[in-house]
């Protein structure tokens, strides 16, 4: 058995979770998330708590069971507390600003990068080198700041470009002078 996929996922007060056939829908303070699951596994919904269980022992039933479990988790942490990336930007002349609910970006290049959020997505930018991207949907809030961080990747000579927070950047040594060691 799935140690993950056995546990049950507690519903907190002020959420409410809803199964139609194999699409689930979590609604709650920060939002509504739908998601398709896999109709092999399947979700029972009681009082306060959601269980899924697995149909046999199956490869393919097993890798589903801890899978499913977590989008569901996933989806109920979202609509209550919700998920936020923070990136950072290194660079001289490298900044960032909030634009209506989008970002205008100066990173290095000859004109201004703009983003503009997704529905769904809110950027904060506490400082001008700093941006936060939060949301409900834990997959959409991870590619939104993944497709920012795309825009200037950090490099491993300076160290300039836009990076997660928590990411360590491997420094390269330059290019070393003829004749020396």
């Amino acid at each position: 058995m799935s140690r993950i996929g056995k546990m049950p996922i507690a519903i907190p007060a002020g959420v409410e979770v809803k199964k139609d056939g194999n699409v689930i829908t979590v609604k709650g303070p920060k939002g509504t998330l739908t998601r398709e699951l896999n109709p092999k596994i399947q979700v029972e919904i009681e009082s306060a708590e959601v269980k899924v269980t697995r149909p046999s022992d199956d490869k393919e039933h097993r890798s589903l069971h801890g899978l499913t479990r977590t989008l569901i988790h996933n989806m109920v942490v979202g609509v209550t507390e919700g998920f936020s990336k923070e990136l950072e930007i290194n660079g001289v002349g490298y900044r960032v600003a909030k634009q209506g609910n989008g970002l205008l970006m100066n990173l290095g290049y000859s004109h201004q990068v703009a983003y503009d959020a997704p529905a769904g997505i809110v950027f904060d930018v506490p400082a001008p080198n700093r941006i936060i991207v939060s949301g409900a949907d834990k997959q959409q809030v991870g590619q939104v700041a993944a497709e920012i961080r795309k825009k200037r990747p950090p490099e491993p000579y300076k160290g300039k470009g836009i990076k997660y927070l928590t990411e360590t950047i491997r420094r390269k040594e330059g290019k070393a002078g003829k004749g020396r060691k």
